[in-house]
Protein backbone atom coordinates (compact mmCIF):
# COMPACT_ATOMS: atom_id res chain seq x y z
CA UNK A 1 0.00 0.00 0.00
CA UNK A 2 1.40 3.36 -0.48
CA UNK A 3 1.95 5.97 2.37
CA UNK A 4 0.30 8.60 0.89
CA UNK A 5 -2.71 7.75 -1.25
CA UNK A 6 -3.51 4.55 0.02
CA UNK A 7 -3.56 2.87 -3.03
CA UNK A 8 -3.60 -1.21 -2.83
CA UNK A 9 -1.09 -3.16 -4.70
CA UNK A 10 -2.57 -6.41 -4.65
CA UNK A 11 -3.14 -6.49 -8.73
CA UNK A 12 0.79 -6.01 -9.61
CA UNK A 13 1.64 -8.16 -12.59
CA UNK A 14 5.41 -7.88 -13.56
CA UNK A 15 6.26 -9.44 -17.23
CA UNK A 16 7.93 -12.93 -16.69
CA UNK A 17 7.87 -13.22 -13.23
CA UNK A 18 7.19 -17.04 -11.81
CA UNK A 19 4.89 -17.67 -9.02
CA UNK A 20 5.11 -17.30 -6.02
CA UNK A 21 6.31 -14.30 -6.04
CA UNK A 22 9.82 -15.31 -4.77
CA UNK A 23 13.46 -14.84 -5.87
CA UNK A 24 17.17 -14.77 -4.37
CA UNK A 25 19.73 -11.82 -5.45
CA UNK A 26 23.17 -13.55 -6.41
CA UNK A 27 25.68 -11.56 -5.14
CA UNK A 28 29.52 -10.82 -6.59
CA UNK A 29 30.99 -13.92 -4.48
CA UNK A 30 27.82 -16.31 -5.58
CA UNK A 31 25.59 -16.14 -1.92
CA UNK A 32 22.53 -15.41 -2.34
CA UNK A 33 19.91 -12.79 -0.48
CA UNK A 34 16.39 -14.20 -0.91
CA UNK A 35 13.52 -12.12 -1.35
CA UNK A 36 10.25 -12.89 0.52
CA UNK A 37 8.17 -11.54 -2.18
CA UNK A 38 4.38 -12.04 -0.52
CA UNK A 39 2.75 -8.83 -0.55
CA UNK A 40 2.59 -9.21 3.27
CA UNK A 41 1.71 -5.41 4.38
CA UNK A 42 -0.64 -4.99 7.06
CA UNK A 43 -3.99 -5.89 5.99
CA UNK A 44 -5.35 -2.80 7.45
CA UNK A 45 -2.89 -0.66 5.72
CA UNK A 46 -4.80 -0.40 2.81
CA UNK A 47 -7.04 1.61 4.77
CA UNK A 48 -4.84 3.75 6.47
CA UNK A 49 -6.65 6.72 5.93
CA UNK A 50 -9.95 5.62 7.66
CA UNK A 51 -11.44 7.29 10.40
CA UNK A 52 -11.25 4.26 12.39
CA UNK A 53 -7.54 4.34 12.77
CA UNK A 54 -5.85 5.78 15.05
CA UNK A 55 -3.24 8.31 14.14
CA UNK A 56 -0.73 6.71 15.92
CA UNK A 57 -1.79 3.43 14.36
CA UNK A 58 -1.47 5.07 10.99
CA UNK A 59 2.41 6.26 11.44
CA UNK A 60 3.11 3.15 12.76
CA UNK A 61 1.60 1.26 9.44
CA UNK A 62 3.63 4.56 7.22
CA UNK A 63 7.00 3.50 9.41
CA UNK A 64 6.44 -0.09 8.56
CA UNK A 65 6.19 -0.27 5.08
CA UNK A 66 8.73 2.35 4.25
CA UNK A 67 11.23 -0.05 6.72
CA UNK A 68 10.44 -2.84 4.42
CA UNK A 69 10.80 -1.07 1.33
CA UNK A 70 13.85 0.29 2.22
CA UNK A 71 15.52 -2.85 3.26
CA UNK A 72 14.50 -4.20 -0.45
CA UNK A 73 15.98 -1.07 -1.76
CA UNK A 74 19.30 -1.63 0.01
CA UNK A 75 19.04 -5.10 -1.69
CA UNK A 76 19.09 -3.85 -4.92
CA UNK A 77 21.18 -1.68 -4.54
CA UNK A 78 24.05 -3.80 -3.06
CA UNK A 79 23.34 -5.65 -6.24
CA UNK A 80 23.60 -3.22 -8.97
CA UNK A 81 26.76 -1.93 -6.74
CA UNK A 82 28.37 -5.66 -7.66
CA UNK A 83 27.87 -5.44 -11.01
CA UNK A 84 28.64 -1.85 -11.60
CA UNK A 85 25.05 -0.82 -13.22
CA UNK A 86 24.21 2.76 -13.44
CA UNK A 87 20.23 3.32 -12.60
CA UNK A 88 17.91 5.83 -12.43
CA UNK A 89 14.55 6.55 -11.31
CA UNK A 90 12.31 8.44 -13.49
CA UNK A 91 9.60 10.75 -11.65
CA UNK A 92 7.18 12.81 -13.41
CA UNK A 93 3.21 13.47 -14.07
CA UNK A 94 1.27 11.82 -16.86
CA UNK A 95 2.41 13.38 -20.19
CA UNK A 96 5.75 14.71 -19.60
CA UNK A 97 7.27 12.73 -22.00
CA UNK A 98 9.31 10.26 -20.08
CA UNK A 99 8.62 7.07 -22.46
CA UNK A 100 9.23 9.78 -25.93
CA UNK A 101 12.54 11.08 -23.59
CA UNK A 102 14.05 7.09 -23.03
CA UNK A 103 13.05 6.31 -26.68
CA UNK A 104 15.39 9.21 -28.18
CA UNK A 105 18.09 8.24 -25.33
CA UNK A 106 18.08 4.85 -26.97
CA UNK A 107 18.76 5.90 -30.07
CA UNK A 108 21.38 8.20 -29.34
CA UNK A 109 23.46 5.69 -27.04
CA UNK A 110 24.01 3.10 -29.74
CA UNK A 111 26.78 1.60 -27.82
CA UNK A 112 25.59 1.66 -24.27
CA UNK A 113 24.08 -1.47 -23.02
CA UNK A 114 20.82 -0.19 -21.47
CA UNK A 115 17.40 -1.62 -19.86
CA UNK A 116 14.62 -0.36 -19.40
CA UNK A 117 11.88 -1.24 -16.17
CA UNK A 118 8.38 0.36 -17.16
CA UNK A 119 5.62 1.55 -14.66
CA UNK A 120 1.77 1.64 -15.79
CA UNK A 121 -1.99 1.23 -13.84
CA UNK A 122 -2.20 -1.22 -16.72
CA UNK A 123 -1.11 -2.09 -20.31
CA UNK A 124 2.08 -2.58 -21.97
CA UNK A 125 2.33 0.06 -24.69
CA UNK A 126 5.42 1.62 -23.00
CA UNK A 127 7.81 -1.35 -22.71
CA UNK A 128 5.86 -2.23 -26.39
CA UNK A 129 7.85 1.02 -27.61
CA UNK A 130 10.55 0.65 -25.63
CA UNK A 131 11.24 -2.88 -27.19
CA UNK A 132 10.51 -1.48 -30.87
CA UNK A 133 13.96 0.33 -30.28
CA UNK A 134 15.79 -3.00 -29.61
CA UNK A 135 16.58 -2.67 -25.85
CA UNK A 136 15.39 -4.50 -22.87
CA UNK A 137 12.52 -3.71 -21.55
CA UNK A 138 9.78 -5.26 -18.69
CA UNK A 139 6.66 -4.38 -17.75
CA UNK A 140 5.32 -3.85 -14.10
CA UNK A 141 1.43 -3.30 -14.08
CA UNK A 142 0.37 -1.91 -11.06
CA UNK A 143 -2.94 -2.20 -11.13
CA UNK A 144 -4.18 0.26 -8.33
CA UNK A 145 -1.26 1.13 -7.32
CA UNK A 146 0.47 4.40 -8.20
CA UNK A 147 3.50 4.10 -7.82
CA UNK A 148 6.80 1.06 -7.76
CA UNK A 149 8.42 -0.02 -5.13
CA UNK A 150 11.69 -1.73 -4.19
CA UNK A 151 9.95 -5.12 -4.23
CA UNK A 152 8.64 -4.93 -7.43
CA UNK A 153 11.78 -3.15 -8.82
CA UNK A 154 13.68 -6.58 -7.44
CA UNK A 155 11.35 -9.06 -9.25
CA UNK A 156 11.86 -7.04 -12.49
CA UNK A 157 15.72 -7.08 -11.79
CA UNK A 158 15.08 -10.98 -11.87
CA UNK A 159 13.62 -10.95 -15.41
CA UNK A 160 16.44 -8.41 -17.56
CA UNK A 161 19.75 -9.62 -18.69
CA UNK A 162 21.59 -6.81 -16.28
CA UNK A 163 25.56 -6.71 -17.91
CA UNK A 164 28.04 -5.37 -15.55
CA UNK A 165 27.87 -2.02 -17.45
CA UNK A 166 24.28 -1.66 -17.66
CA UNK A 167 22.67 1.56 -17.56
CA UNK A 168 19.00 0.98 -15.64
CA UNK A 169 16.56 3.35 -16.39
CA UNK A 170 13.49 2.89 -14.53
CA UNK A 171 10.43 4.79 -15.54
CA UNK A 172 8.02 5.32 -12.65
CA UNK A 173 4.15 5.45 -12.73
CA UNK A 174 3.22 8.77 -13.92
CA UNK A 175 2.44 10.77 -10.33
CA UNK A 176 4.62 13.46 -8.84
CA UNK A 177 3.09 12.91 -5.20
CA UNK A 178 3.87 9.11 -3.98
CA UNK A 179 7.12 8.23 -5.95
CA UNK A 180 8.82 10.60 -3.88
CA UNK A 181 8.96 8.28 -0.77
CA UNK A 182 9.73 5.11 -2.20
CA UNK A 183 13.62 4.44 -3.23
CA UNK A 184 14.21 1.93 -5.52
CA UNK A 185 17.78 1.03 -4.96
CA UNK A 186 18.61 3.93 -7.85
CA UNK A 187 21.42 6.06 -7.87
CA UNK A 188 19.23 9.30 -8.59
CA UNK A 189 15.80 10.15 -9.11
CA UNK A 190 15.47 12.23 -12.19
CA UNK A 191 12.06 13.97 -11.83
CA UNK A 192 10.91 15.25 -15.58
CA UNK A 193 9.20 18.42 -15.54
CA UNK A 194 7.56 19.53 -18.76
CA UNK A 195 6.89 23.06 -19.96
CA UNK A 196 3.38 22.38 -21.15
CA UNK A 197 2.83 22.12 -17.25
CA UNK A 198 2.86 24.62 -14.99
CA UNK A 199 5.92 26.50 -13.38
CA UNK A 200 5.23 26.19 -10.17
CA UNK A 201 4.99 22.22 -10.05
CA UNK A 202 8.16 22.20 -7.62
CA UNK A 203 6.45 24.10 -4.79
CA UNK A 204 2.89 22.44 -5.31
CA UNK A 205 4.46 19.16 -5.34
CA UNK A 206 7.95 20.09 -3.37
CA UNK A 207 8.14 16.43 -1.84
CA UNK A 208 9.20 14.77 -5.30
CA UNK A 209 11.91 17.82 -6.28
CA UNK A 210 13.36 17.62 -3.30
CA UNK A 211 13.91 13.86 -3.11
CA UNK A 212 15.30 14.33 -6.78
CA UNK A 213 18.82 14.96 -8.04
CA UNK A 214 18.06 15.88 -11.24
CA UNK A 215 15.11 18.29 -13.23
CA UNK A 216 14.97 17.47 -16.95
CA UNK A 217 12.98 20.25 -18.42
CA UNK A 218 11.49 18.47 -21.28
CA UNK A 219 9.77 19.93 -24.75
CA UNK A 220 11.42 23.08 -24.92
CA UNK A 221 10.85 23.38 -28.61
CA UNK A 222 7.32 24.31 -27.55
CA UNK A 223 8.55 27.45 -25.60
CA UNK A 224 7.80 29.62 -28.74
CA UNK A 225 4.34 28.43 -28.71
CA UNK A 226 3.75 28.90 -24.70
CA UNK A 227 3.96 31.70 -22.25
CA UNK A 228 6.26 29.94 -20.09
CA UNK A 229 8.68 30.94 -17.78
CA UNK A 230 11.62 28.81 -17.16
CA UNK A 231 13.68 31.03 -14.89
CA UNK A 232 10.34 31.22 -12.66
CA UNK A 233 10.68 26.95 -13.12
CA UNK A 234 14.14 26.78 -12.31
CA UNK A 235 13.70 28.84 -9.38
CA UNK A 236 11.11 27.18 -7.81
CA UNK A 237 12.90 24.07 -7.96
CA UNK A 238 15.74 25.69 -6.47
CA UNK A 239 13.58 27.01 -3.54
CA UNK A 240 12.66 23.10 -2.60
CA UNK A 241 16.05 21.84 -3.36
CA UNK A 242 19.01 24.27 -3.81
CA UNK A 243 21.08 21.63 -5.02
CA UNK A 244 19.34 19.95 -7.81
CA UNK A 245 20.73 20.36 -11.41
CA UNK A 246 18.71 21.32 -14.48
CA UNK A 247 18.51 20.55 -18.36
CA UNK A 248 16.49 22.10 -20.15
CA UNK A 249 15.95 19.54 -22.94
CA UNK A 250 13.75 18.23 -26.17
CA UNK A 251 13.36 14.62 -27.14
CA UNK A 252 12.00 15.67 -30.25
CA UNK A 253 14.01 18.55 -31.48
CA UNK A 254 17.38 16.75 -29.59
CA UNK A 255 18.02 19.95 -28.16
CA UNK A 256 20.06 19.88 -24.96
CA UNK A 257 20.27 15.91 -25.34
CA UNK A 258 24.07 16.04 -25.34
CA UNK A 259 24.27 17.54 -21.80
CA UNK A 260 22.02 15.10 -20.70
CA UNK A 261 23.78 11.90 -22.55
CA UNK A 262 26.99 13.64 -21.05
CA UNK A 263 25.31 12.78 -17.42
CA UNK A 264 24.63 8.98 -18.56
CA UNK A 265 27.90 8.40 -19.47
CA UNK A 266 29.28 10.00 -16.20
CA UNK A 267 27.14 7.64 -14.05
CA UNK A 268 28.11 4.53 -15.91
CA UNK A 269 31.90 5.39 -15.56
CA UNK A 270 31.32 6.06 -12.04
CA UNK A 271 29.49 3.46 -11.76
CA UNK A 272 32.32 0.66 -13.05
CA UNK A 273 34.89 2.63 -11.59
CA UNK A 274 33.25 1.79 -7.80
CA UNK A 275 33.36 -1.23 -8.54
CA UNK A 276 36.79 -1.65 -9.91
CA UNK A 277 37.66 -0.39 -6.81
CA UNK A 278 35.77 -2.65 -4.32
CA UNK A 279 37.43 -5.54 -6.16
CA UNK A 280 40.56 -4.41 -5.97
CA UNK A 281 39.96 -3.79 -2.43
CA UNK A 282 39.03 -7.14 -1.82
CA UNK A 283 41.55 -8.82 -3.94
CA UNK A 284 43.81 -6.93 -1.66
CA UNK A 285 42.45 -8.05 1.33
CA UNK A 286 42.67 -11.63 -0.17
CA UNK A 287 46.46 -11.51 -0.81
CA UNK A 288 47.03 -10.22 2.70
CA UNK A 289 45.13 -12.88 4.25
CA UNK A 290 46.69 -15.08 2.50
CA UNK A 291 50.68 -13.69 3.20
CA UNK A 292 49.51 -13.73 6.86
CA UNK A 293 48.63 -17.25 6.95
CA UNK A 294 52.23 -18.50 4.76
CA UNK A 295 53.62 -16.51 7.09
CA UNK A 296 52.14 -18.48 10.12
CA UNK A 297 52.45 -21.86 7.95
CA UNK A 298 56.22 -21.12 7.42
Amino acid sequence: MCVTCGCGEDEVKIEGAPAPHDHDHVHADGSRHAHEHAHDHDPSAAHSHAPGIAPARRVQIEQDILSKNNAYAQANRQQLAERGIFALNLVSSPGSGKTSLLCKTIELLKHQPLAVIEGDQQTSRDADRIRATGAQAIQINTGKGCHLDAHMVGHAMAQLTLAEDTLLMIENVGNLVCPAAFDLGEAHKVVILSVTEGEDKPIKYPDMFRAASLMLLNKIDLLPHLSYDVDAAIAYARRVNPGIKVILLSASSGAGMDEWLAFLRDGVANAQAARQHTVAGLQARIAQLEAQLQTRSG
